[in-house]
């Protein structure tokens, strides 16, 4: 059986397909096949038939990816086995069915005794990749398998996967770098043969390489709009067209940026004849909510907002459907019969007529659709997952007529990065929900999939804990995707002014800042759709030889310059502050929001207990680090800002390219052909300049004039210059250490120079102040915390040891007598201030 396509024309792969492997470095037998995609991939078949598979298939878009001089085979005969031999990997095979005893693969470079797989191993050492769906989850859940393992080898099973076909009229090969779906040229179909089809990853340790070999394999993973990055709003909730915009002005009024709005199941009739069976499909709006769907798209579209709604496409178009009749009729069903029109994604007359209707709504103003497949994994096409098949089918159809394709969707296997943003599902409220969702996210990247979009807040059951809402926002400013989203409980709305000081503060500074991080993001977003850089990396992708950054599960790096280690437990409240666990590598490293510095001169790093109040998030930048933000952190607008903040981290060079396009999506799907402007910025900290180069590239994307307020944070107070003039405009914060200068709008065809005499030097750290701060905030006996505090001024770093003998006799709330000490949680938090000197 063949599934469906439709005849929108449009690329199916943005950089094409080349299916078919190079014949040199293919070895075959009658029923078995080895291949050879790169030093460290293998492609391992056996088939009954002697029929092998040579087609695109729903995972692999490309066997040859490698310039034949990047392959170094050896093969050769050992005692009656084949044995072929790279740089990277050692096979062996006896060239009969495959057995553990007669194939084996062995990573090279691994000091374990598990460096080499054995036909059907299991792959207990493997980092795993990630997961369909977090419905319901309360807490972790099982992660399918990823490309990266601590034993230097992963096993990816294709075998399963429909192919894809290009049909007579659509060329004569199927190996062809311009394959194209028009007139139904492409059709996804099953294997015409069964055959074991297994891919081997030997890339040792190194992660990121896997990753990036994998894009080759499978296809890259497509370039985001830059609203994409903003913030969404989202919510199950029986909105009316009135209510909502009030709702998006307030956000406006506040202050409080939002730039996507997803309209959940409520906007389309959902009160249904039982005969009709549930409300959960629908096609048609409400119009007791939304009396003019043009309008209020077109009202949402006039604030800056970009709007997906949601599907539940399993029950198809039933006769209460506004477009049942224009469907009938082209699937040749009486429209009087009320018979529902079948959801098939196998029919290729129902997936066009899908397809239009979806046409149709997006002519009023629909960006693009929120698909909410959860019924299974089943089609009339013997394993031809419908989530797949909707991801696929509709990020192509989004792409038509030059639009920037998007969809939102659950994840449908490995592949699923080239169909983004994932939706991750409804999450429970609640502490582990949250605790599980950032290794989630960084996980994910072992299987390339990196722009995931979880329920921030929480969707259902739980409990009301304003602080673990706040904490969930933190950690969405600094996902791939921050979607605030919530039940249709009365009660359960994320608004920030349904919360309490000081959590309503912390989450519209957050939000703000999310916005502000637009430039850098959307630098990130380029990175990974041209060079197959993921956004978020698991700390052990950078330093996999080094223990402690396998055990940090929830710190990862944010983009080029930043580690972050979101805190997801309560406050501790004799500190009035939580921890997280964090390791910072060798080197010099700056607390991204108060400037504190953080230096380990061991190799292997340093661990520590991060507290912070629940304002501030832990977030680290490497010294020579630069972020550059938009100045306006309040409103939604998405063109490229004619005012921007730098923050610069000293200690050590530092090189950034500000990414910039002009919004518009390459016709052909390949984002090299778009056009880009670049601003180089370079740090030299031996000179203590920062040079803002003038922009390179395509005139006309950046404003012609752009001011530019430069923070160096974490430095000393310093007298500054700007193009050898002496800075008129130039402050410092001793809160954060910071040393701002601010520079008019100036030609973005010139180069700014920001320097001083005296160098950029790292600032001290402000041990008194700090420990101040903690023993005021800390809720212990006064007299507790004078001596504390009074040993620590006295003798310093020496005293440690020593906090955890202090005690002080007193009386409880009750009036009993009771011994105090300091807790393991306050000297925790000293040992933080005092470990940083």
């Amino acid at each position: 059986m063949t599934a469906a396509t439709h005849n929108n024309p449009r690329k199916v792969f943005p950089r094409g397909a080349h299916p078919l492997m190079r014949p040199e470095f293919v070895v075959q037998g009658d029923r078995w096949r080895i291949a050879l995609l790169s030093d460290a991939l293998v492609r391992v078949e056996w088939s009954e038939t002697g029929v092998f598979e040579d087609h695109c298939t729903q995972m692999v878009l490309n066997r040859d990816f490698k310039k034949p001089e990047d392959i170094h085979m050896r093969r050769y005969e050992q005692d009656g086995r084949l044995i072929i031999d790279t740089p990277a990997i050692h096979l062996s095979y006896d060239r009969l069915p495959f057995t553990k005893e007669g194939l084996q693969i062995t990573a090279k470079g691994m000091s374990g005794f598990c460096d080499t797989w054995h036909y059907g191993d299991d792959q207990h050492a493997n980092l795993m990749g990630t997961a369909r769906t977090l419905d319901g989850a309360d807490g972790p859940t099982d992660l399918e398998i990823g490309l990266n393992s601590t034993d230097g080898w992963a096993v990816i099973d294709d075998s399963a996967s429909n192919i894809l076909v290009k049909k007579p009229g659509g060329g004569n090969s199927q190996d062809n770098a311009d394959m194209s779906v028009g007139e139904g040229n492409v059709s996804v179909e099953t294997r015409s043969e069964p055959e074991l089809d297994l891919y081997f990853f030997g890339y040792g340790h190194h992660y990121r390489e896997a990753v990036q070999d994998f894009y080759q394999l499978s296809g890259p993973t497509p370039l985001l709009p830059r609203f994409a990055l903003g913030n969404w709003w989202s919510r199950y909730y029986r909105y009316d067209a009135d209510e909502y915009l009030a709702l998006m002005d307030r956000f406006s009024s506040e202050g409080i940026p939002f730039t996507t709005s997803v309209i959940d199941m409520d906007w389309h009739i959902t009160d249904v004849e039982p005969r009709f069976g549930s409300g959960w499909t629908g096609y048609t709006w409400n119009k007791e909510l939304f009396p003019d769907p043009q309008g209020f798209l077109h009202a949402l579209h006039e604030r800056g907002l970009h709007t997906t709604l949601n599907v539940h496409p399993r029950d198809g178009v039933r006769a209460f459907e506004d477009a049942y009749k224009k469907m009938t009729t082209t699937l040749g069903i009486d429209p009087k019969s009320g018979e529902a029109v079948e959801f098939d994604l196998t029919n290729p007359k129902f997936v066009d007529a899908y397809f239009d209707m979806h046409h149709d709504l997006e002519r009023e103003g629909v960006d693009f659709w929120w698909i909410d497949w959860q019924q299974g994994g089943v089609t009339k096409q013997i394993g031809l997952d419908p989530l797949w098949m909707l991801n696929h089918l509709h990020y192509l159809d989004s792409a038509r007529d030059g639009r920037w394709p998007l969809t939102f969707s659950r994840y449908a296997g490995p592949g699923s990065h080239r169909y983004p943003i994932g939706f991750s599902g409804d999450t429970v409220v609640s502490w582990n929900s949250l605790k599980f969702q950032p290794y989630f996210t960084a996980t994910a990247s072992n299987i390339g999939f990196g722009w995931w979009s979880h329920d921030i807040g929480g969707h259902l059951s739980g409990l009301r804990d304003e602080e673990l809402e706040a904490r969930w926002y933190q950690l969405g400013a600094f996902s791939p995707i921050n979607r605030l989203h919530s039940s249709n409980s009365p009660f359960n709305g994320k608004e920030p002014w349904n919360f309490h000081e000081p959590v309503r503060s912390a989450m519209i500074d957050v939000l703000r800042l999310r916005q502000a991080l637009i430039p850098y993001l959307y630098t990130m977003n380029w990175h990974n759709a041209q060079d197959g850089i993921e956004l978020i990396e698991p700390m052990y992708w950078e330093h996999p030889e080094i223990g402690h950054a396998y055990d940090v599960r929830n710190e990862y790096t944010f983009g080029s310059e930043l580690i972050v280690a979101p805190i997801t437990e309560p406050v501790d409240r004799e500190v009035m502050r939580a921890k997280t666990k964090v390791w910072l590598p060798q080197g010099t490293w700056f607390d991204c929001l108060t400037g504190r510095s953080y230096a380990t001169d061991s190799s292997d790093g340093m661990n520590f207990f991060a507290w912070r109040t629940i304002d501030q998030i832990p977030v680290f930048a490497k010294a020579g680090g630069i972020v550059p933000m938009q100045s306006d952190r309040s409103s939604n607008d998405m063109h490229n800002p004619a005012a921007m903040d730098l923050l610069v981290f000293p200690g050590a060079d530092g090189d950034f390219t500000l990414i910039e396009d002009d919004g518009h999506y390459s016709a052909d799907g390949d984002a090299s052909a778009m056009k880009v402007a670049e601003t180089p910025i370079h740090f030299d900290h031996a000179q203590g300049t920062l040079t803002i180069g003038k922009v390179q590239g395509e005139q006309g994307i950046v404003p012609a004039q752009r001011s530019w307020k430069v923070t160096f944070r974490g430095v000393q107070p310093s007298e500054l210059t700007v193009n050898g003039q002496r800075a008129a405009h130039a402050s410092y914060d001793a809160q954060t250490l910071s040393l701002t200068v601010e520079i008019p709008a100036t030609s973005s065809d010139s180069t700014i120079t920001v320097a001083s005499s005296a160098g950029i030097e790292i600032a001290g750290n402000p041990l008194e102040e700090d420990l101040f701060k903690l023993f005021m905030d800390a809720q212990i006996p006064y007299e507790l915390k004078e001596n504390a505090y009074r040993e620590l001024h006295e003798h310093g770093i020496k005293v440690l040891p020593a906090l955890a003998t202090m005690e002080y006799v007193g009386h409880d709330r009750q009036g009993q007598r009771q011994t105090y000490h300091l807790s393991d949680a306050v000297i925790s938090a000293v040992e933080e201030i005092m470990f940083r000197s």
